[in-house]
């Protein structure tokens, strides 16, 4: 046996990189193996959601998004609004809401006067930030936290014996407490590891790539439907993206050929151009699955290893990277003997509804994008219907991710939601005391007797004491490392706070 590590954490795409580097902030003696040599290029997810920005505004890196996304915006040829002195006054609005099934959200018809997109600070105003520009941001933050991340490595095999895993890595092998697959929807850890995986099959064969070529003129920009399929198509980057609703590939795993992209979209298209090179290309079906239980003895999974869909609406680098921010805090304070192994079954309870979610978000778009004449009536339908006010706000909602929340239990409003990210007396703002990624008692009322309880809890929670710019009843915010709040009261109560600390953090000291 060479070495021994708190986790190994297999996969390092942008889930396995941002649970190691949750891992790393708080302490816990970190490897992450990837098969592959180098970040991969391939075209995938070109946008994240409120919970993704807010969860790496928290741990200070919401510079880096806002560089990556102005990159983005170059790169993508779209217009930056004027930041004038009066314009900085109001949030910026997305530069599209999204789409459901390819039906576009008018930006100009969504309600961000909704309560739901109240106190989202300025992680509210980063969205266009591609998955390789992620992975890059959270490879230089690994290093940074001293994260060992071994590349060109794949895991072949592993036994868990209930007091730790040993895993083999070609002719070397490690002795972890803990082995985390965020290896992708083909999980060798999830396979050998023999989670029960449900799901419905694929009917669909997806392509999505950079090319270039000649006779594209006749191409609709953005989304289209026609008689044979959906496509979409993005002249300054020369994005195409093809949907034929005839099955699965026959070879998922077929290397992808300029004569294969060029045919699927002459045939969803009808129109005759020439594919002359391709720069990145993948391909994609609608399978959908997810596991019953994210845990099964000292092995998790995350990401696409516990849930797999069809990328429609973007999700599931957003849902990955919130399985990595719940799971950090709460594996850390396993490894360190601050908790028993009952916290890690919150894990699946709380993140199990929302992957849930998710993957019935993209099945009702596969079957909008049906051909037969039922779905195209319907589909004309939903165009109506999103083109209302409450409607489109209610989907933008679901895509933009503010509605997420977990049942905490406790009474309060607030229980089991984001932590808003108010503006503080000190000049601060909550989502910037979340940095060295612990949990922090908000004491909005300037209260001793509260914290004097919290006192006991230090200094895995943190106490910090301001008032909030804009009044309100709000007077105390117990928040978890994750930024969900745990306890939450108005009027200077203090009841269930002692409980709340307790089944999130253990006895006190």
């Amino acid at each position: 046996m060479n070495e021994t590590f708190d986790v190994v954490v297999a996969g390092a795409g942008p889930i396995g990189l941002m649970l190691a580097c949750e891992l790393g902030l708080a302490g816990v003696h970190v490897l992450v193996v990837e098969r592959l040599d180098e970040i991969d290029q391939t075209l995938k997810a070109a946008g994240i959601n409120v919970p993704t920005a807010q969860a790496f505004y928290r741990r200070g890196l919401l510079p880096e998004l806002i560089a990556d996304q102005e990159r983005a915006r170059e790169r993508m040829g779209l217009f930056v609004r004027d930041r004038t002195e009066s314009a900085r006054t109001e949030r910026p609005k997305p530069v599209f809401a999204g789409h459901f099934a390819g039906v576009m959200l008018d930006v100009g018809v969504v309600d961000f006067g909704n309560p739901a997109f109240a106190d989202l600070g300025p992680a509210g105003e980063v969205f266009l930030v591609p998955q390789q520009y992620i992975e890059a941001t959270l490879g230089r933050r690994a290093a940074e936290l001293g994260v060992t991340v071994r590349r060109g490595v794949e895991l072949a095999d592993f036994t868990d014996d209930g007091d730790g895993v040993t895993i083999r890595l070609g002719d070397n092998t490690i002795r972890a407490g803990w082995l985390i697959g965020c290896d992708g929807g083909r999980s060798t850890v999830r396979k050998l590891t023999g989670f029960d995986f449900p799901g419905v099959d694929p009917e669909l064969t997806g392509h999505q790539a950079i090319v270039e070529m000649t006779g594209a003129e006749a191409l609709t920009p953005g989304w289209a439907t026609t008689e044979t399929g959906m496509y979409v198509y993005n002249p300054p980057t020369g994005r195409i993206l093809t949907v034929e609703m005839d099955g699965p590939p026959a070879d998922r795993d077929a290397r992808i050929t300029i004569a294969e992209l060029q045919a699927s979209l002459r045939a969803v298209s009808g129109v005759p151009v020439e594919i002359t090179a391709v720069r990145s290309a993948t391909r994609f079906t609608d399978n959908t699955r997810q596991v019953t239980e994210y845990r099964k003895g000292r092995v998790l999974l995350a990401g696409d290893a516990a849930h797999v869909h069809s990328p429609f609406g973007g999700q599931g680098l957003n849902l990955g990277v919130g399985d990595a921010v719940n799971l950090g805090w709460k594996l850390a304070a396993v490894v360190h003997g601050r908790a028993q192994l009952g916290l890690l079954d919150t894990y699946t309870t709380e993140r199990h509804p929302i992957g849930a979610w998710v993957l019935e978000w993209t099945r009702a778009q596969v079957a909008l994008m049906r051909t037969d004449q039922r779905s195209r009536a319907l589909r004309a339908v939903l165009t109506e219907l999103l083109g209302a006010r409450e409607a489109a706000t209610t989907v933008f909602q679901k895509i933009s991710g503010v509605l997420h929340r977990y049942d905490l239990g406790g009474g309060h409003e607030r229980a089991g939601a984001a932590v808003p990210d108010f503006e503080l007396s000190d000049g601060t703002r909550i989502g910037n005391h979340f940095e060295g990624g612990g949990a922090v008692l908000f004491d909005l009322a300037d209260s001793a007797k509260l914290r004097a309880v919290a006192a006991r809890w230090a200094p895995e929670v943190r106490v910090v004491t301001a008032k909030t710019v804009k009044p309100g009843a709000l007077t105390a915010m117990l928040v978890r490392p994750d930024g969900f709040v745990a306890w939450a009261a108005d009027s200077g109560s203090r009841d269930g706070l002692e409980a709340a600390l307790v089944r999130w953090f253990g006895a006190a000291a």
